[in-house]
């Protein structure tokens, strides 16, 4: 946030201030004064420590409590945390706000900017191209509980009453005692759950966020897009913009080693999903309906209206009477009324009554719509009728594009028990398959079984709610032609001739694949049936990428390579073979799992990758982060709209094809180098109980963050092979190493031996910025000294010297390459913001290297242990909020 002016950022500080003193206040109150000195006395030192003072302070004090002192200490430290979070969200807001100035130029990364950048004869042809795809996944990194959550939007709904400049003097004397007590409450409320979560509490969750934020969000993006076209906010115009953005889900249809997501929560997810967006275009409907009282003598209504009021009375004579009496002479305000009606009984299932499809209850707005023109009423045509008809055609009957995705070895093993063969066939014998139906030889498996009911799912949902609420089919670890022909053999065997909509999205994680990617599409091109499933998707072609798993496989620096190289090479395929290719990129939060600023990742893709249309998974922590409050929701899809904008014009692809052209060289040396350093650590012998030892990674688990394992099926306890991307880097986090955000970075800088090289690449080539800015960030969150205490759990002093090198070269290095004497010089305050929580996040791991170290040390008294696993796990909650990551 450069360029802030200096009394926004100290409206943070007293934000903080203000509540971190009523946290103080409700501590002292609930715990004593000497649980509230005991906090402020590991706060003191470990300040002082960061300041270079006593170094050894922290841990004594730690050490000197009792488990149960410890506990309350760390509850206190981690609620602190969640406080600061809020402050700054609001402060994020108060930054928005106040860059709100339309006489000002516009800024590269608006809407008015990148279509300015566009420029006016494509823009046309640019936004009817145009898809902007989150697909929100239920995958286990939001350490916060849902109770968590809703206690701090209380908290800030009571902030907003103190700070409101109208309040008299007994109005913010009466949002203190509020605040006071909610924050009391947040205190007194578990941080750890105490169960695990089930899919279907993973999909209500996600409800949440449509709920508060994303339904309303969608007009308002779209008002701001015909804003930014010249359109002006009168409504008195057309709007030009089409409804670009989609929403998908993974949430409920995401069984890649999650045994718990069985075909019956699908159906049970894509009704849930039904039943939220109907009642909130019910609600929206009646709301609308009941602002339209205008009289038919000053707003006659169309022939074509007159006409469907009629055929409304002759089907539905008590009904349309009765609205009738309600909205006398409101001809207009009666239809949409009627649609209401339609709308509850369509999500009751009453088919004499409700809806069809989405398209139907369109075709009425519309018709309302028209008529206000046809009779003068312009504004009242375009303005919150149009929102209506927006989320109507962004979220359909669905709301979510509900996908499947599956591990290809479960569809192998699958086709093997039907068919009765030991290996998995040809792509061209599973596709003769697919296309002339079968029956298997026996009965299937219990898992085969799961898999045809998940097919014959996907079949009910499209007959019930719409092909687009469950159509793609995601085949995670895919290496072949045949994993993609796989799924069409199994849905024929499990449906028949019955017709459905399936879209197989082949997912490629690992370096081996990625590298490989266009070998596998080239003979699904060839197979008989492909030019149908073409034809019949207008050539448009979907295929994943998968972040996480490709960093975990090759690190961090070389997966990024890999990952461009496949996206170029993809392009070039789309391109060769007429396709209209959309790449979905399977990112996390985490900088070791792809995360960062994704208007600046997609901004530096390769030439023709993109095309106007982008697809990302949105991921545990982030999800809140991004969509909790609906303007700071507004402005990241306001980024990411712009940039998919502005990475097709001409100046962009041609920036992004010449820097990659100019780096290669360096760029494979960097990959070869970070790669090797990568792969030598991890394979080290003993590596994995290494870092099982020096982590809380086995206590993860308990931490109940999802329903989804850590381990896919059948992985040993300790493999890194079958452990997820995901809690391997939020275990690594915990340590504040972060080694999966740098490590190999050194070694790949250092393998170049041109400083001036790697600062041109720094200067030029868009890619090699975000990934240097990024992970100088992850190194700014990794602690040495704190670290050390972790790593020398481990009882492998070589492997700790081997980390440390690494550090100190991926350190140094990345500071000649920008030029600085420390991390984040230049950017000021996201420096300030980490500095002013390191040592607080230290408190935090010296309390949680205690329990730790006792845990590993072994306890004989079960209560014991249980008391340490319960610290343990208050600390990891801590230290993800202080860190604001988790995986």
């Amino acid at each position: 946030m450069a360029g802030e002016r200096p009394d926004e950022f100290s409206a943070l500080r007293a934000d903080v201030r203000f509540l971190g003193g009523l946290l103080g206040q409700v501590v002292a109150e609930t715990g004593g004064e000497d649980l509230y000195d005991d906090v402020e006395r590991l706060r003191r030192a470990a300040r002082d420590a960061r300041r270079g003072g006593d170094q050894s302070e922290p841990r004594r004090l730690v050490d000197a409590m009792s488990v149960e002192r410890a506990e309350q200490v760390t509850h206190a430290f981690a609620v602190l945390f969640h406080l600061v979070n809020l402050a700054e969200e609001r402060h994020r807001v108060r930054v928005l706000r106040s860059r709100d100035d339309q006489t000002a130029p516009p800024a590269e990364d608006s809407l008015a900017g990148a279509l300015a950048a566009v420029g006016s004869n494509d823009i046309a042809d640019v936004l009817a191209d145009l898809e902007i795809h989150p697909v929100i996944t239920a995958h286990p990194t939001e350490a916060r509980r849902r109770a968590v959550v809703t206690a701090l939007a209380r908290i800030a709904i009571e902030m907003d009453r103190f700070d409101d400049p109208r309040a008299g003097d007994s109005e913010r004397e009466e949002a203190r005692r509020r605040l006071l007590e909610e924050i009391t409450v947040l205190w007194r409320t578990a941080l750890v759950r105490s169960r695990r979560l089930e899919p279907l509490d993973e999909v209500r969750t996600m409800m949440a966020v449509f709920d508060e934020t994303l339904f309303r969000l969608a007009p308002t993006l779209y008002r701001a897009a015909d804003e930014a076209l010249g359109q002006g906010a009168d409504t008195m115009q057309a709007p030009s913009v089409p409804a670009f953005l989609r929403l998908g889900s993974w949430v409920g249809g995401d069984r890649d080693g999650n045994p718990l997501v069985t075909a019956d929560v699908t159906r049970q997810t894509a009704d849930i999903h039904a039943d939220h967006v109907l009642r909130a275009l019910e609600n929206a409907t009646r709301r609308i309906g009941g602002s339209l009282s205008l009289d038919e003598s000053l707003a006659a209504p169309s022939a074509a209206l007159v006409a469907a009021l009629a055929d409304d009375r002759d089907a539905h004579p008590d009904l349309t009477t009765r609205l009738a009496r309600s909205a006398d002479r409101q001809p207009h305000r009666q239809k949409v009324a009627f649609a209401a009606q339609r709308l509850a009984a369509t999500r009751n299932r009453n088919a004499d009554l409700g809806y069809s499809s989405a398209d139907a209850f369109l075709t009425d707005l519309r018709l309302v719509q028209e008529s206000l023109l046809a009779a003068g009423a312009t504004r009242a045509a375009y303005g919150e009728l149009q929102h209506l008809i927006w989320q109507a055609e962004t979220f359909g009957f669905h709301l979510a594009e509900l996908e499947v995705r599956q591990h290809s070895s479960v569809h192998a093993a699958a086709l093997c028990g039907l068919l009765g063969v030991t290996e998995l066939p040809e792509a061209a014998e599973l596709d003769k398959l697919a296309g002339n139906g079968w029956t298997s030889t026996g009965p299937p498996d219990e898992m085969t079984a799961e898999v045809l009911a998940t097919l014959r799912v996907m079949a009910l949902v499209q007959e019930r709610w719409g092909a687009r609420a469950c159509c793609r089919y995601v085949v995670s670890f895919c290496s072949s032609a045949a994993d993609l022909a796989a799924v069409p053999a199994l849905a024929s065997a499990a449906i028949g001739d019955r017709s459905m909509e399936l879209d197989v999205v082949p997912l490629f994680e690992t370096g081996a694949d990625l590298q490989r990617c266009t070998e596998v599409l080239d003979e699904w091109l060839g197979l008989p049936s492909t030019a149908d499933v073409l034809a019949r998707r207008h050539r448009r072609v979907e295929v994943m990428l998968g972040y996480s798993d490709s960093a975990k496989d090759v690190g961090p620096l070389s997966a990024t390579l890999l990952l461009y190289d496949a996206q170029a090479a993809l392009a070039d395929w789309a391109a060769r073979n007429d396709i209209r290719l959309t790449l979905f990129h399977g990112r996390g939060g985490s900088l070791g799992r792809g995360g960062g600023p994704v208007n600046r990742a997609i901004l530096a893709q390769p030439p023709k990758s993109v095309n106007h249309r982008f697809k990302v998974t949105e991921q545990g922590e982030v999800v809140f982060a991004r969509y909790g409050n609906r303007r700071i929701a507004a402005r990241h899809l306001e980024q990411v709209t712009a940039a998919v904008l502005t990475a097709g014009t001409p100046a962009i692809e041609q920036r992004n094809a010449d820097a990659a052209a100019r780096f290669a060289d360096l760029a494979e040396t960097m990959e070869s180098a970070a790669r090797s350093a990568y792969r030598e650590l991890v394979e080290t012998e003993g590596f994995a109980e290494f870092f099982a030892q020096v982590s809380p990674l086995e206590e993860l688990s308990e931490l109940a963050l999802g329903s989804r394992p850590a381990r896919r099926p059948g992985a040993g306890p300790r493999t890194l092979a079958d452990l997820r991307a995901i809690p391997w880097v939020f275990a690594w986090s915990q340590t504040r190493c972060n080694l999966t955000g740098w490590y190999g970075l050194g070694s790949g800088l250092g393998a170049v031996g041109d400083v001036d090289a790697l600062r041109a690449a720094y200067r030029d080539w868009p890619l090699f910025t975000a990934f240097i800015d990024n992970a100088e960030m992850s190194l700014a969150k990794t602690d040495r000294g704190v670290a050390e205490g972790y790593l020398a759990l481990g009882g492998r002093p070589e492997l700790v010297e081997r980390i440390l090198a690494e550090l100190d070269l991926s350190s140094g290095l990345v500071l000649e390459v920008l030029q600085q004497d420390r991390l984040l010089q230049r950017r000021r305050v996201l420096g300030a913001a980490v500095d002013l929580r390191n040592p607080y996040v230290d408190a935090l791991s010296h309390l949680q290297l205690r329990a730790l170290t006792g845990l590993r040390a072994g306890v004989s008294d079960a209560q014991d242990e249980q008391r340490l696993r319960h610290l343990l796990l208050l600390t990891v909650n801590g230290v993800a909020a202080g860190l604001q990551n988790t995986g």
